[in-house]
């Protein structure tokens, strides 16, 4: 990544800042610790399949020797040979092969999960731009990885001579055995020396990761404007908010003034507090309130009822219960029982007099 200025930058990057940052591919990933574990797992498995794979390989070579001599050197059955030979390589080697790539995508997943993205592969103008180049070459994070190669060849450089020289002794004292025990002797010789450099090696790897993570942490953090942004990209400015609930409660109200003419009675305070009530025996367990206000809407269900001929009845101990107590769609509580139905009772009895 290129040298940035962060100095503003001084808020952690919120989840959403960091779920586009994955998507576009940038993840906290160690390079060096994929080639180190991937070393050092490899040296262990070939230090346990090795001397399966070293006999099969053995054999092999003995067979080739008993069939040379029966061998056409025409053109035809050296080709027969070499892609027998290929696949018997292959056949050999498959198993160390697999394990190698298991856990080179094993390292992989669990530095950043489970992640498919074409975006690092897309071609970027920016990285032709010769400025921006030499700003690369002489940032931070380029001096860091001179540092952490010098320090790698350094130290791999005297681990591996520290190695060898415990082992000069040994090596002399081969000279008088036989080749299948000197090669044996200088194979663990070998892994030895590559098992203690893959360590060293995982060792530089572990803070090389450590400076990854804190570099990504660095490069994705935010402005507190930019906090202000993302929150008002994701939510809506303010002024958009409110004309979202402004334009919700004038739905409201458009659905409850059109119940109000259903009602069976508007109780009121008598000018500042309206409750319009229904209740269908048949179909409701209780009254039901479907509509209130107060003041100008008060007033307005006042309106649409006389207007639609729902009676109004003047009770204000009753409709301020109604109002503090009961949500628009909600039942009467079993509280408010038995003033309601002297209500309703009431209601009733005025239209029958009223129908005859």
């Amino acid at each position: 990544m290129a040298e940035e200025n962060y100095q503003e930058r001084t808020e952690k990057a919120t989840p959403r800042r960091r779920q586009k940052a994955r998507e576009e591919g940038k993840v906290a990933r160690s390079q060096e610790l994929n080639s180190a574990v991937i070393l050092c797992l490899g040296i262990v498995t070939i230090y346990f399949v090795g001397p399966l794979l070293l006999t099969q390989l053995k054999q092999f070579m003995a067979h080739m020797f008993m069939e040379a001599p029966r061998m056409s050197a025409d053109f035809d059955s050296i080709m027969a040979l070499f892609t027998s030979n290929i696949l018997t390589f292959f056949l050999l080697m498959g198993p160390l092969l697999i394990i190698l790539v298991m856990i080179a995508y094993g390292i992989n997943v669990l530095q950043v999960g489970m992640l498919f993205t074409a975006k690092p592969l897309e071609p970027k103008l920016d990285k032709l731009n010769i400025a921006n180049g030499i700003k690369r070459l002489f940032s931070i994070r380029s001096l860091f990885q001179l540092a952490r190669d010098v320090a790698k060849l350094t130290i791999i450089g005297i681990v591996g001579y520290l190695t060898i020289r415990s082992q000069v002794d040994t090596f002399f004292t081969l000279s008088d055995t036989s080749v299948p025990v000197f090669a044996g002797a200088m194979g663990k010789m070998a892994l030895k020396t590559s098992l203690q450099i893959g360590g060293a090696i995982l060792f530089i790897a572990l803070f090389d990761y450590a400076y990854q993570r804190y570099d990504f942490e660095k490069s994705i953090k935010m402005s507190k404007q930019e906090i202000r942004d993302e929150l008002k990209d994701t939510e809506g400015s303010p002024q958009t908010k409110a004309r979202v609930r402004q334009i919700q409660r004038e739905m409201s109200r458009k659905r409850m003034m059109q119940e109000i003419p259903k009602a069976d009675v508007v109780i009121t305070n008598p000018t500042h507090i309206a409750v319009a009530l229904k209740y269908d025996q048949a179909e409701m367990e209780a009254p039901m309130v479907v509509a209130k206000g107060e003041r100008l809407i008060a007033e307005k269900i006042r309106e649409i009822a006389h207007s639609a001929g729902v009676p109004i009845v003047e009770n204000r101990p009753l409709a301020r219960s109604l109002f503090n107590m009961c949500d628009i769609g909600s039942y009467v509580p079993a509280k408010l029982y038995r003033a309601v139905a002297e209500v309703l009772a009431y209601v009733y009895r005025l239209k029958q007099e009223a129908a005859v």
